[in-house]
């Protein structure tokens, strides 16, 4: 970015020169090839060596500083800033054209811009319809509307260099992409639909003002639907020729519209000039345009050529042609219409001037239907009211129905255009000065005439006139024009041209605008218009907007097309306000506006003034227009470039998060509140990648994008050597999230060792109030394996460390069986396994699973444990009642576990447990490790709870369990096995138990398929069929004696209620289950992972659930 860098002079002496001479600088770049040596000698002597070591990332700002003052304007970003510096064709010099000052720049093309088309054909009937009163407040509150929106882009201008791009760069770096490209597009259809509505202007003046007979559909003659189908037909046929030869004069070169452009302002100014001129004149000498009145009826001058019914002439009364209009011959006693009989001709003076007091009588509005006849205030007239309504025809009508907001929306488009001098900042000579003074100027000045102009067309010009739209009562002229001096048609041509060089300007920058969109690369449909001519002219960009503007011209009537570019003017307006408004009241650190004259509040009325007058205008387009961008925003948002502008959105999303944070902080979620925010704990292979992606695709199953999700993960090793491991590994989160779609943040953290690294996810992650409740591991495969024994380890740890800090914990076991997002079952039960209360948890989980497309189509099943002494009938009754309640639709079902007698088989299962949990031991600690552990943990030991053991199902003693206890006193129960552990060794006496095992000779799982007792030895061996004569089987297995007796109960309850599952949910598409807690010591873990691997045995998919401690679902409401 920074590489037009300058470079110190050489001394007198050459390089080699000694003294005060430096060597030549090289460009201080990252990754710079600079050898330490030639480094050292570069700065020697600068004062620099502080800082010698920094060159590559910090440059010297003796440097720097040129590139920094002559920052060029560009229309890309930093980084493509940077980019498109850094090629060689950027590098060539290019020819600077000459820079405008603030009244050539910005001044004279917002005139040009502002003062158009509804200035000279509808601002007189606007004042006629609406009344002085009701009009003036019409212009006042679309000025103030334009003046407001200034003001906030005045501020946005002068906050730093703005490049060519205009209102589009603006808004769109300020609110961000996505609003950037919505009120961008809008802008875009607001600037093409102008074009259209200019050239039906210039149609309409062409053909009623100037060459009515050039019409192709002739209107003589016809009335009514037919004359108004058959001049929108010309509007049509006339609109697409001027709009094909304006298109043509635009793609041949832009340079020849630019250098009309000053002919095309001076003749808007000309007419202005003419107008007023005309007004003084009437102050003294007030021009003769009389106007014929039937009754109170405007007539059409053209159906007669003297205001009268008869004339003398000679001795005799003669008929005049306005009688043979009405009557059904030339004669006296001809049948005439009633209307006509009864009513007296009259004529007025159509423009009375300034000081007649006409202006008392245009005061207030006079509002009509469509087909109306424009009435003159304050002359009687005779009306039957029964009488059919006949030659309409020879009357002025209104061609549309008038209203309040019908008429705002025709005006607005006319104080429009204040973004001129910002679109042209690229060639200003100072845009940070010119911007603000010249468009403030030109708003001011513009809304000085349109104030002026309401008062003294009330004042000079007879209301019968004003809502004459064509002309139709004074011969055929412009309205605006019998007002002029020296003559009507300064008018009608200087508003001609006038209308045509605001289109050319319309098809001019509209295409240009698309261009800056497309290259912006924020909507890839649009890519293709961001290419043109090789002098970068948009052509395809420009065909777009003459298809669009064929639309505009194909609508034909400039009272329909002018309600719709209000809409999109007024939308990029309203953007403009909150843009500003936004980055004062965040108060950025990059908001440092030169213009001072802002305020916050200003914004937000500027804001509000033009989301008022878009439902004012027309309430379904202004709906339509949103639509429109909403659809554009969202387009932008799923499929769009991600673009990083700074934009204030981001900015009040973190002042919205940082409230809501500190809202959170406040207290724990209520109950009905409660949703599992998830930290998913991922596992990395050697290269980084995640081992088990079906843990994501879990939990977008169970959140469907609501609440908080967090992916953490863990590397091994310091920050400072491994951060590369870590971003590529936080990269690969990312990427599997996006596939997975699952909505969160990833965190990857550093630690000396995986244990302590999951240690930090779970006690770090999460912000504030914003934190995790629930945590998500998978169960650790081969975990019997030796060398996955560290895993087991964490495991646990995990386990002990989620209970401790109250978090629920979830554990898919089989995650690979687990269904991809992709996949739907058609049929099926999720089955809960109610043992112990959870607080809910288990009944929560598979409503949230069955929201989701995977598991919607799966019936819920819940199972709960009946024992000797419950009602099981009567605990039926309550669970259905309790499901009622918390409205979940379940089947459900009680089982009954009757007590039974120990199996010899559970027995042989728990001694080869504990034989295994002792040579994993032995082989992960030395002699000296073992003791120190055994004896760390008897002192916690000691110190714990003090627990009576069971009565029942109790063996005698055994002779090692007895000399430790001493005599009568017990010790707790955990003590007793540890020291055991310690003591005792296997006893390799009984035939099915391992003999001798070694790492080498033995797999753990060879161990364990070597104690399953056979039938033929439960049929031989009266001990293990007949469960009275436990005493003998002891007699015959000593090595039993010495046992855990816990254990040996555990292993019988996980046995016990595996078989009751697998009887029940074997065909389940998942079976979830309560997960039983950890032991309180660090003795028996290896025990605890084959007690879940027994309770869990023979199912598909096991979801195994803690609760976090707190209730999470509840009956109210």
């Amino acid at each position: 970015m920074l590489n037009n860098l300058t470079e110190c002079e050489e001394g007198d002496g050459g390089p080699n020169s000694q003294g005060d001479a430096t060597s030549k600088e090289s460009s201080p770049f990252i990754n710079s090839s600079t050898s330490d040596v030639e480094k050292s000698q570069q700065y020697d002597g600068k004062n620099m060596a502080l800082f010698e070591e920094e060159m590559d990332t910090s440059p010297i700002v003796s440097s720097v500083l040129s590139s920094l003052a002559n920052y060029s304007n560009l229309t890309q970003g930093s980084k493509e800033h940077e980019e498109a510096e850094n090629n060689e064709e950027a590098r060539k010099k290019t020819v600077q054209a000459p820079r405008m000052g603030t009244i050539m720049g910005v001044y004279l093309p917002c005139m040009q811009n502002i003062l158009g088309v509804i200035l000279f054909l509808r601002m007189t009937w606007l004042v006629g319809v609406g009344g002085v009163l009701g009009t003036f407040v019409i212009v006042f509150m679309c000025c103030s509307t334009t003046m407001l929106t200034a003001i906030s882009m005045s501020a946005i201008a002068t906050n730093g260099v703005v490049p060519a791009g205009g209102s589009y760069y603006m808004i769109s770096r300020s609110l961000g992409p996505e609003f950037g490209g919505a009120v961008g597009i809008c802008f875009y259809l607001g600037t093409t639909f102008a074009g259209a509505m200019y050239i039906l202007g210039c149609i309409e003046i062409l053909l009623i003002y100037i060459v009515p007979a050039a019409a192709v559909f002739k209107m003589e003659g016809l009335e009514g639907a037919e004359a108004e189908a058959a001049l929108l037909n010309n509007m049509r046929v006339y609109g697409t020729i001027v709009l094909s030869l304006m298109s043509l004069v635009v793609f041949v070169g832009v340079k020849y519209v630019n250098k009309l452009a000053l002919v095309f302002l001076a003749c808007v100014i000309l007419s202005i000039l003419a107008v007023y001129a005309g007004v003084i004149k009437t102050a003294f000498d007030p021009p003769d345009f009389p106007v014929c009145v039937l009754g109170n009826r405007t007539l059409v001058s053209k159906s007669f050529d003297i205001c009268a019914k008869t004339i003398e002439k000679g001795n005799g009364t003669v008929t005049t042609k306005l009688w043979r209009a009405f009557c059904d011959s030339e004669f006296l006693n001809a049948t005439c219409d009633d209307y006509f009989t009864n009513n007296n001709v009259s004529q007025i003076q159509g423009i009375p001037g300034v000081t007649s007091g006409i202006l008392a009588e245009n005061l207030f509005s006079m509002f009509a239907e469509k087909n109306t006849f424009v009435e003159k205030r304050g002359i009687a007239a005779v009306l039957d009211p029964e009488a059919p309504l006949t030659n309409t025809n020879r009357y002025v009508l209104a061609d549309i129905t008038s209203f309040f907001t019908l008429l705002v929306g025709i005006y607005f488009p006319s104080v429009t255009g204040i973004m001129a001098g910002s679109n042209r900042s690229g060639d200003l000579q100072d845009a940070q000065k010119s911007i603000p003074v010249g468009t403030i100027l030109a708003i001011t000045t513009t809304s000085i005439i349109y104030m002026s102009s309401v008062i003294l067309f009330g004042a000079c010009v007879d209301g019968v006139v004003l809502r004459d739209k064509f002309g139709e009562g004074v011969n055929g002229n412009l309205v605006i024009g019998t007002l002029a001096w020296p003559s009507p048609w300064v008018i009608v041509f200087g508003s001609f041209f006038s209308t045509c060089g605001a289109g050319l300007q319309s098809l001019t920058g509209a295409p240009r605008l698309l261009q800056a969109i497309s290259r912006d690369g924020i909507i890839p449909f649009l890519r293709v218009f961001g290419h043109g001519k090789a002098n970068g002219e948009p052509t395809w960009a420009l065909l777009l907007t003459g298809c669009i503007c064929e639309i505009g011209i194909i609508i034909a009537s400039l009272d329909s097309v002018a309600p719709i570019l209000s809409m999109f003017f007024l939308m990029c307006y309203m953007f403009v306000n909150l843009a500003c408004a936004l980055q004062t009241l965040l108060r950025t650190p990059n908001w440092r506006p030169r213009f001072k004259f802002y305020h916050w509040a200003l914004s937000l009325l500027g804001m509000s003034l033009c989301l008022t007058l878009m439902f004012l205008c027309s309430w379904y387009y202004a709906i339509i227009a949103m639509v429109i961008a909403g659809c554009i925003y969202k387009y932008i948002e799923f499929c769009g470039a991600e673009k990083e502008w700074g934009d204030g959105i981001r900015g009040i999303s973190l002042s919205a998060a940082r409230y809501a944070l500190m809202r959170l902080e406040q207290g724990p979620p209520h109950t009905k509140n409660w949703r599992p925010q998830i930290l998913v704990l991922m596992g990395l292979d050697g290269e980084q990648n995640v081992e088990q992606p079906r843990l994501l695709s879990l939990t977008n199953q169970l959140k469907a994008g609501k609440g908080l999700t967090i992916v953490g993960a863990c590397v091994e090793g310091t920050y400072l050597n491994n951060q590369p491991q870590a971003q590529k590994a936080d990269q690969s989160l990312r990427k599997l999230m996006e596939i997975e779609k699952v909505k969160g943040f990833s965190q990857v953290v550093i630690s000396s060792n995986l244990r302590d690294a999951t240690s930090h996810l779970i006690q770090a992650g999460g912000l504030g109030g914003l934190r995790h409740n629930a945590v998500l591991v998978s169960f650790p495969k081969n975990w019997k394996q030796a060398e996955e024994h560290h895993r087991c380890r964490n495991f646990i740890e995990v386990v002990r460390e989620t209970t401790a800090a109250q978090l629920a914990l979830l554990v898919p076991k089989n995650i690979s069986a687990y269904p991809s997002n992709g996949e739907r079952f058609t049929e099926g039960y999720i089955d809960v396994w109610w043992i112990v209360h959870d607080g809910g948890m288990l009944m929560l989980l598979p409503f949230l699973l069955r929201q989701h497309k995977v598991w919607r189509k799966c019936k819920m099943r819940i199972f709960t444990v009946a024992q000797m002494d419950d009602n099981s009938i009567q605990m039926k009754k309550d669970l259905m009642t309790f499901l009622y309640h918390l409205r979940f639709d379940a089947e459900v079902e009680v089982v009954e576990m009757h007590d039974s007698d120990i199996s010899a088989y559970t027995y042989e299962k728990t001694l080869v447990m504990e034989q295994r949990s002792q040579i994993l031991k032995e082989m992960h600690l030395t002699k000296n490790e073992r003791e120190r552990e055994i004896q760390s943990i008897t002192d916690v030991s000691r110190g714990s709870i003090r627990r009576k053991n069971p009565s029942n199902l109790h063996p005698q003693r055994s002779i090692a369990e007895e000399s430790v206890t001493g005599g009568g006193e017990e010790r707790p129960e955990e003590e007793v096995q540890l020291i055991q552990g310690k003591n005792a060794t296997p006893t390799p006496t009984s035939p099915t138990s391992p003999t001798a095992p070694t790492p080498v000779a033995m797999s753990p799982g060879e161990e364990v398929q070597m104690t399953w007792t056979d039938e033929t030895e439960k049929t031989n061996n009266p001990a293990v069929a007949n469960p009275e004569n436990i005493k003998d089987m002891f007699n015959m297995k000593p090595e039993w004696e010495n046992l855990n007796q816990s254990n040996v109960r555990r292993m019988h309850h996980a046995q016990r209620l595996n078989g009751v599952i697998v009887k029940k949910s074997q065909e389940a598409k998942l079976v979830l289950l309560n997960m039983p807690g950890p032991p309180r010591n660090r003795t028996g873990e290896e025990n605890y992972m084959e007690f879940l691997e027994v309770l869990t045995e023979g199912l598909n998919r096991v979801l195994l659930v803690r609760g976090g401690g707190r209730e999470v679902i509840t009956i109210y409401s």
